[in-house]
């Protein structure tokens, strides 16, 4: 199970082969059931977690009682909920399996640890915070800058062998539609 997180970590041109044997050591596999909640509003997040394999969402509930999907992160990625993982504070969010999950976790502590005693680990830890950035503000952008059939092409494109397992309400709430106007993109576009 860690072959994949292994990959992911000799891609990193910095780590020596000891660095990823140390950080894979910290790595625990969990496995999450369709519907499972990895975290819920609320809570601390105090991990970070590779996906191995699965889909999860992150959602928040809106002032209307409505869930907002704002992430869907599909196999080969990190997910966590990362404003309370970097603050210690409570987390707005819930991080939602889709299907059943694997993952490796980290502990916070033990993440810190590698960061505070190997600055092949650190610059790691700041490679992910830069890419955990550029996503986000690649989707604010994309939702406020491209159409709703442009978002739902690419991530069609993206992702084609995994959106057919997202519930189309998951799939309208991430491209900021209602479910009427994707079923209209869906015909428009159907490849």
């Amino acid at each position: 199970m860690k072959e994949k997180l292994e990959n992911i970590l000799k891609s990193f041109s910095e780590f020596s082969e000891d660095d990823i044997i140390r950080g894979l050591d910290c790595f625990v596999f969990k496995s999450f059931k369709k519907d499972e909640i990895l975290i819920e509003a609320g809570q601390t997040c105090d991990w970070i977690a590779f996906i191995c394999s699965g889909i999860v969402r992150n959602y928040y509930s809106s002032s209307k009682d409505e869930e907002v999907t704002y992430c869907l992160t599909f196999p080969n990625k990190f997910i966590a909920a990362y404003s309370s993982f970097i603050s210690g504070k409570k987390t707005f969010e819930n991080i939602h399996a889709l299907i059943d999950t694997e993952v490796l976790i980290i502990k916070k502590n033990q993440f810190s640890e590698l960061t505070n005693t190997n600055n092949n680990w650190l610059k790691f830890s700041n490679y992910f915070a830069e890419q955990s950035y550029v996503l986000m503000e690649n989707r604010l952008l994309a939702l406020q800058m491209e159409s709703a059939e442009k978002r739902y092409k690419d991530l069609i494109i993206n992702h084609p062998e995994f959106i057919q397992l997202v519930p189309l309400k998951y799939i309208a709430s991430y491209l900021g539609i209602t479910q009427r106007h994707l079923s209209r993109l869906r015909k428009k576009n159907s490849f």
